[in-house]
């Protein structure tokens, strides 16, 4: 029998291991099907540049170098509009005119080169070009006139981030509108492209020698490589392509400079915020019987991500894992939450959110959101409780198990009838109905809880 048994043990091993080289197999082979070359998407650029250059009076050459690195389907139809307008501002901002560029010494034919590259886990698209770059005073006239920033705030940014100011909604250092670039439309448009993509985008500009717009993405939109963590209860995702380093620190490497609290690492000052007062989640109900205490003498875990030259640190709770998960997008209804790209499920079958790096770091130039100081976190006496009507067994195991987890109580009602009488035992947080239900649906419910004044504020879904 002990023989037999583990003749038995040996074989569904190597069954097992077999049948994960041949998943991963068709799982590749799956994935490449949606991979095409650059090339299907650059070969329509050189004669919009050569009709463009002419139209405007300039001598420009278009190079392109990396056609042939594969990138998603969807990924190419997307940010074909973006590229095309990011060229057209080349020609009509950055390039000088021919006699211009004599006047400067430079050549009198432009260049502008797009390229295409792949890191282990992006795609790199470049628009450069060797025109006349940014004017940084110009940019900062054009921010303190719109509003955006005041004059003393703007002395105090990098040059990184008066470059980054261009991609806001409808600035323009031009005073008139072109055909060629602008059309009223600035190049928030391109930004707005990138990060649907969940993507990002950099600038580099020398004033007299050129502009660089370097667009980076996920090779693919249906799978990514995360970093698993914990805030507050709840697990989060991070993109790896976003993650520098992981790491523990004290309380003492914390400081604050000018009303930010930085984190001193070697000889680097990196703005630092707690990820649960970001993600506005003290009050979370899973959280309820913990209490999280930041001391100088307690190691906590710090993520640190960095998105082209901008970095920034993020304390969390817990670090767990990383793995490769299925990207879901959120829906439209969902679109608009902050800090959130997508959504994913766990092996145990938990919705897990993935966080979005380049917007968590974006953040930190606004106020600070509070001190990173020894502080108590608030807790929560009792659990809020949610009553939930559902006759269909296995959605309402399902959704009970999603409810608890979170740390909700759930109080069960398999009808509407059965709900409305139950509505009046306890004091509820929220109702989570089903519609078509026997007896009374979810509708005639609302309305019948809606009838009894004390119940106008309750939350029903």
């Amino acid at each position: 029998m002990e023989a037999l048994i583990n003749a038995l043990k040996t074989s569904v091993q190597e069954g097992s291991t077999r049948l994960n080289t041949i998943s991963r197999g068709l799982s590749d082979k799956v994935r490449s099907l949606r991979l095409l070359p650059l090339s299907t998407l650059f070969q329509s650029f050189p004669r919009m540049v050569r009709d463009l250059a002419k139209q405007q009076s300039k001598a420009v050459d278009l190079i392109i170098e990396g056609e042939e690195t594969t990138v998603d389907k969807h990924i190419l139809e997307e940010i074909k509009d973006a590229l095309m307008h990011m060229i057209r501002n080349a020609i009509d901002h950055g390039i000088e005119t021919s006699a211009e560029r004599e006047r400067l010494d430079k050549s009198s034919i432009a260049t502008i080169w797009l390229r295409g590259y792949q890191t282990a886990s992006s795609v790199i698209i470049e628009v450069a070009d060797d025109g006349r770059g940014l004017d940084i005073e110009k940019i900062k006239q054009t921010a303190a006139k719109r509003g955006l920033y005041r004059p003393e705030e703007l002395d105090n940014m990098t040059t990184s981030q008066l470059h980054n100011l261009i991609l806001a909604s409808g600035f323009s250092t031009r005073t008139f509108i072109t055909e060629i670039s602008g059309r009223g439309v600035g190049l928030d448009i391109v930004r707005r492209n990138v990060e649907h993509l969940k993507g990002n985008i950099q600038i580099e500009s020398i004033p007299g020698k050129g502009c660089t717009f370097r667009i980076q993405l996920s090779t693919s939109l249906t799978t990514t490589n995360v970093l698993l963590l914990e805030v507050q209860g709840i697990v989060h995702a991070l993109p790896l392509d976003f993650v520098q380093t992981s790491l523990m620190i004290f309380q003492s490497q914390i400081t604050t400079i000018d009303g930010q609290d930085t984190l001193i690492l070697g000889e680097q000052a990196i703005p630092i915020v707690d990820l649960n007062d970001l993600l506005k989640l003290p009050n979370s109900p899973i959280q309820n019987t913990v209490n999280l205490e930041f001391s100088k003498d307690s190691l906590r875990p710090c993520v640190l991500l960095k998105v082209g030259e901008e970095q920034a640190a993020f304390l969390v709770d817990r670090l767990l894992d990383t793995q490769e998960v299925v990207l879901k997008p959120l829906g439209p209804l969902l679109r608009q939450v902050h800090y959130v790209i997508g959504a994913t499920i766990l092996g145990t079958g938990d919705v897990c959110m993935i966080l979005n790096p380049p917007e968590l770091i974006q953040s930190l130039k606004l106020p600070v959101l509070s001190s990173l100081s020894v502080k108590p976190k608030d807790t929560l006496r009792h659990k809020p409780v949610i009553l939930l009507v559902e006759d269909s067994p296995l959605v309402r195991i399902q959704e009970r198990r999603l409810f608890e987890n979170a740390g909700y109580e759930v109080v069960i009602a398999v009808d509407g009838l059965e709900g409305y009488k139950k509505i009046k035992t306890r004091n509820f947080s929220a109702v989570v109905s089903d519609v078509e239900m026997p007896h009374l649906d979810g509708l005639s419910l609302t309305a019948k809880i809606r009838q009894h004044q004390e119940y106008d504020e309750l939350p029903i879904f």
